[in-house]
């Protein structure tokens, strides 16, 4: 299945979906649960939740999930984009289990909450570490700030 086509049957069901210029699409986060279910079922298929990412845009953090149908031998990669004064999605554990531990790395890093993860707590810093290191306002008294050129 070609992505235009994937596209438009992702649009056709949830009106709130959208192309992005990178052919990705985004949705609402307060739809992500639902859209994935879809997702997750036929005709599409996408059975293997590969990654999930974030990005902090200062204004906005962009959350990136990695989506393939192994039948089907198509992919796609959603997008959700959180305002930095509410950093709440839905977890998509109960849907694919490999999010239990994807949804656990971008909590640490990033602080993203994932409601309804069974288990949301830290699995690459020390459990009593403060903040979340990838996010642009993240600061440590241990880390030399780079000069400004």
């Amino acid at each position: 299945m070609q992505p235009s086509e994937i596209s438009g049957i992702i649009k056709a069901r949830f009106a709130k979906a959208q192309d992005s210029a990178a052919g990705d699409i985004i949705v609402p986060g307060e739809i992500l649960l639902d859209v994935a279910r879809y997702l997750r079922n036929p005709p599409l298929a996408f059975d293997n939740l590969h990654c999930i990412t974030a990005i902090d845009r200062k204004d906005k953090v962009e959350l990136v999930y990695t989506l393939y149908s192994i039948c089907g031998h198509h992919g796609l990669t959603l997008r959700v984009y959180l305002t930095q004064g509410d950093l709440n999605v839905d977890s998509l554990s109960e849907i694919w289990k490999s999010a239990d531990w994807l949804e656990r790395e971008v909590y640490d890093l990033f602080g993203i909450i994932f409601k309804g993860h069974p288990d949301l707590r830290r699995i690459l810093n020390p459990y009593d570490w403060k903040g979340h290191p990838l996010r642009k306002d993240y600061s440590s008294p241990a880390i030399v700030a780079k000069p400004k050129l």
